[in-house]
C-alpha cells in the first residue's frame, strides 16, 4: 500500500488518508476520488493530496475486516456490513458469550494492520449485545495477513458464539442447624429461584435436612432421584474445607469433589462436584445475596449447556475480585431502569417506506404500482428493507391506498396513512416519525420509486451509524454523488418534523455537516429513482441487458 504526498493528476481512484477542505469544497478522509472530485479540487487551486494507492497483494479495509469476521462469526452470532475498517459481531440471542481468548491473543501478534476486540470470555450477554469487533488499522491489510486471519478466527470452530440459556430442572438442598431461621431459608429459596428464572431455568425440587454429612448424603441421593440437571447444596454453615459436612456428604452420596474454592470474591467457598453427568455445587454463603457473586458465573454456564472444570474455576481470578467493582448488578428482573452504563447494542434502526405521493410525472398511473420485473416498485423497496439489519418496516400510504396495501399484502410491514399527502412529502415524513417506536435510534428513510436499493445498501448505511462519534446521519455516495436512501438520528426528528411543503429532510444535511457521514456505495442504484414512465421504460431495458 503506498501512503504519502500525490499529485492530483495522478490521484483518481485513490484514498483520501487525510479530509481536504477548501471554500466550499470539503472531502472527508476515506473518499475515493472520482474524475469529478479532481475536478473539483482543480478548481481550488489544490495540487496535491495525502492519499493511499492500493498495489498488488493489499485488500482494502472494509473487504478485510468483513472476511475475518466472517470467519469467527459462529452460532448465536450476526455481523454487520463493514465500515471504515470496522465490522461488528452482536449476539442473536440471550446466553453466554464463547471467545477463545488464547486464539484472540495469537491473532492480534499475528500482523499490526489487523486486530480483534472482544468481550471477556463466558459474558453473559443480551440479544444484540456487541460481542466483537474486528478493525483494520490501516486503509488496507495484506493478502496473507487476512488469510492468516481467516486460519485462526476458523480454528477447531468459529472464534466467537454465543451459548444460548437452556430450560434447566434445578434441585435444591439445604441443610438447618438449631439456631437455622425460617427466614433464611426462605430467602436462599427465593433469591436461587430468581437467579435461576432470569436464566430460563426452574427451581423444580428443594429439600431442607440436618446439617449432617448423612443427612447431605440422603438429600443429595433423594434430589438426584427426581431427574434435575443441576443440584445445588446450601449450607447452614459454610463450607471451609473439603472434608467438611457438604463435600463429605457429597462423597457419601457417591459423587466426587472435582474442586473446592475459587479465585472471585465474593465466592471464593464454592464447591464444584458431580455424580455422574449431574453437576453438584456446594454454595458459598454469598450466593444468598442477589448480588453478582462467583457463583453466577458457574450458574451462567450451566444454563447455557456448558461444563465448568476445575480449570475454569482456576481461570476464572483475573476480573474476579467483583466487590471491589463501584455498582456490583443484582440480577435482572425486568424492573430495573436502562443502565446509562450497559453494553453497547446494536442501534435500533428503522426502515420507513414513503409511498404516498400522488407521482404526477408518472402519468396516470400510481408509480408505486407500477411494475418492474413484474413487481411493483414499492415491493422491491419494501423487500430490501425487510431483508436488511432494519429492525421493522413502516409503510407511509397516501394516494391509492389500498393498491399500496394489495402489492404489500403478506408483508411484515407496519401502515400508516398520511390524509395531507397532497401537502407533499413533508407531511408523509412526519405521519411515518410519528408512527415509529419511541426507543428507536434511528430511521432509513426509504423511497418507494427506487427498486434497485438492495438489503446491502441499507446494512451499510445501519453499520456507519454512530451517534456518539457524529456519524447522525448517513448519506449514500456513488462517485462523489449522494443519493438514497439517508439514515437519521432520532435527535433529528424534532426538526425534521418542522419541515413543510414538498420536500424532504435534505437541507438539514447542510446545517448538521459536522454530523454528517458519507457511505460509498458500490453501484448506482442509490441514485436511480424512476419518476416517469421513460426512466422506468429505460431502467426495464438496462435490466434485459
Amino acid at each position: 500500500m503506498f501512503f504519502g504526498d500525490i499529485p492530483l493528476f495522478e490521484a483518481e481512484g485513490c484514498i483520501l488518508a487525510h479530509s481536504v477542505k477548501s471554500g466550499d469544497v470539503a472531502f472527508k478522509k476515506g473518499r475515493c476520488l472520482s474524475a469529478e472530485d479532481i475536478t473539483t479540487l482543480q478548481a481550488e487551486a489544490i495540487e496535491s493530496v495525502i492519499g493511499i494507492r492500493l498495489e498488488v497483494g493489499d485488500v482494502d479495509e472494509d473487504t478485510a475486516s468483513e472476511t475475518v469476521a466472517s470467519a469467527a462469526c459462529g452460532d448465536g452470532a450476526r455481523l454487520t456490513a463493514p465500515f471504515t475498517g470496522r465490522c461488528n459481531l452482536y449476539a442473536q440471542t440471550r446466553g453466554v458469550a464463547v471467545i477463545d481468548r488464547e486464539r484472540v491473543d495469537i491473532l492480534n501478534r499475528m500482523d499490526e494492520s489487523l486486530t480483534i476486540a472482544t468481550l471477556s470470555p463466558y459474558s453473559l450477554v443480551e440479544a444484540g449485545q456487541m460481542l466483537a469487533t474486528v478493525k483494520i488499522i490501516p486503509f488496507s491489510a495484506p493478502q496473507a495477513a487476512v488469510d492468516a486471519g481467516v486460519a485462526i478466527a476458523t480454528g477447531d470452530g468459529p472464534l466467537v458464539r454465543v451459548a444460548p440459556f437452556k430450560a434447566m430442572n434445578v434441585g435444591i438442598v439445604l441443610t438447618r442447624l438449631a439456631e437455622t431461621k425460617d427466614k433464611v431459608v426462605e430467602k436462599s429459596i427465593a433469591v436461587t429461584r430468581t437467579r435461576l428464572e432470569n436464566l430460563g431455568s426452574s427451581l423444580t425440587a428443594s429439600m431442607q435436612c440436618d446439617h449432617t454429612a448423612q443427612a447431605v448424603s440422603s438429600a443429595i441421593q433423594e434430589i438426584l432421584a427426581m431427574d434435575v440437571d443441576v443440584v445445588l447444596v446450601f449450607g447452614a454453615s459454610a463450607i471451609v474445607d473439603r472434608r467438611d459436612v457438604i463435600p463429605a456428604g457429597l462423597l457419601a452420596a457417591g459423587g466426587e469433589i472435582e474442586h473446592f474454592g475459587m479465585p472471585v470474591d465474593p465466592g471464593n467457598l464454592l464447591l464444584l462436584g458431580k455424580k455422574g453427568q449431574v453437576p453438584i455445587i456446594g454454595l458459598p454463603g454469598c450466593a444468598r445475596s442477589p448480588k453478582l457473586n462467583g457463583f453466577d458465573w458457574v450458574l451462567q454456564r450451566l444454563c447455557a449447556g456448558l461444563s465448568v472444570s476445575k480449570a475454569d474455576l482456576m481461570y476464572m481470578g483475573a476480573g474476579g475480585l467483583l466487590k471491589e467493582i463501584t455498582s456490583r448488578p443484582q440480577p435482572r428482573d425486568g424492573s430495573t431502569p436502562a443502565d446509562e452504563n450497559a453494553p453497547p447494542h446494536m442501534p435500533r434502526i428503522a426502515a420507513l417506506v414513503l409511498a404516498a405521493g400522488q407521482s404526477r410525472r408518472m402519468g396516470a398511473q400510481n408509480k408505486m404500482l407500477a411494475r418492474s420485473g413484474g413487481v411493483a416498485l414499492v415491493r422491491h423497496c419494501v423487500d430490501a428493507a425487510l431483508q436488511s439489519a432494519a429492525d421493522l418496516v413502516l409503510v407511509v400510504t397516501g394516494h391509492e391506498p389500498d393498491g399500496v396495501h394489495d402489492v404489500l399484502k403478506g408483508c411484515d410491514v407496519g401502515f400508516t396513512h398520511n390524509n395531507d399527502y397532497a401537502e407533499g412529502m413533508s407531511t408523509s415524513l412526519k405521519a411515518g416519525l410519528n408512527a415509529l417506536p419511541s426507543d428507536i435510534d434511528g430511521v432509513v428513510i426509504c423511497l418507494g420509486d427506487m427498486p434497485a436499493v438492495s438489503a446491502r445498501h441499507i446494512d451499510k448505511l445501519i453499520a456507519a451509524f454512530d451517534d456518539e462519534e457524529g456519524r447522525s446521519i448517513c448519506v449514500p455516495t456513488f462517485q462523489g454523488k449522494r443519493g438514497n436512501p439517508v439514515l437519521w438520528s432520532a435527535s433529528l426528528f424534532d426538526e425534521m418534523r418542522n419541515i413543510a411543503g414538498d420536500v424532504g429532510a435534505r437541507h438539514l444535511i447542510g446545517e448538521h455537516a459536522a454530523d454528517t457521514c458519507e457511505v460509498a456505495m458500490e453501484d448506482n442504484a442509490i441514485l436511480l429513482d424512476l419518476d416517469t414512465p421513460q426512466a422506468l421504460q429505460a431502467y426495464e431495458e438496462q435490466d434485459k441487458n
